[in-house]
């Protein structure tokens, strides 16, 4: 099981021109226990399972187990899900060394547009460019699993 170490961003400009790459993705939760979250995930045409721990105290890192699976099979998990589907666009960014997952939302979510990036250490240095805004890493009404519960419409 790998250590995810991720910052979560406001997005307050126009990263678009930057983009070198973008995957449509839907998702749901199998489970969204404080202690864990079991997601399936359709990235493309591709499947994935991923079981997520909780978070350290700081909100940076937290464990991450995730397999691929046919994507038939994550078809048919997406039916057994809890209520709500988080449907979104990722859009990718490079700031060297590193590459900024943007997701734009869809559905409930529509107007939330984050940026992520997954860092080797909690306090590895990266590049901030023009484009991004707060953060709002240890915020977790934008957690992904928080915005099943409660979309960013209804706040």
């Amino acid at each position: 099981m790998a250590l995810e170490i991720e910052r979560k961003f406001l997005i307050s400009g126009d990263f678009r021109p930057y983009v070198f790459r973008s995957v449509h993705i839907m998702q749901g939760y199998l489970s969204l226990a404080a202690e864990r979250t079991v997601r399936v995930r359709i990235k493309g045409d591709k499947g994935f399972i991923t079981v997520k721990s909780a978070r350290s105290d700081n909100g940076l890192s937290r464990y991450e187990w995730e397999k691929e699976i046919p994507v038939e099979e994550a078809r048919d998990l997406i039916r057994l899900c809890e209520a709500g589907i988080i449907d979104k666009t990722r859009h990718f960014v490079k700031a060297d060394p590193y590459v900024y997952e943007i997701d734009e939302f869809h559905g409930e979510n529509e107007g939330l547009v984050v940026a992520e990036i997954e860092l080797p250490s909690e306090d590895s240095v990266f590049s901030k460019p023009e484009w991004l805004g707060k953060e709002v890493t240890d915020d977790e009404r934008y957690y992904n699993s928080m915005l099943i519960i409660k979309p960013y419409t209804k706040w």
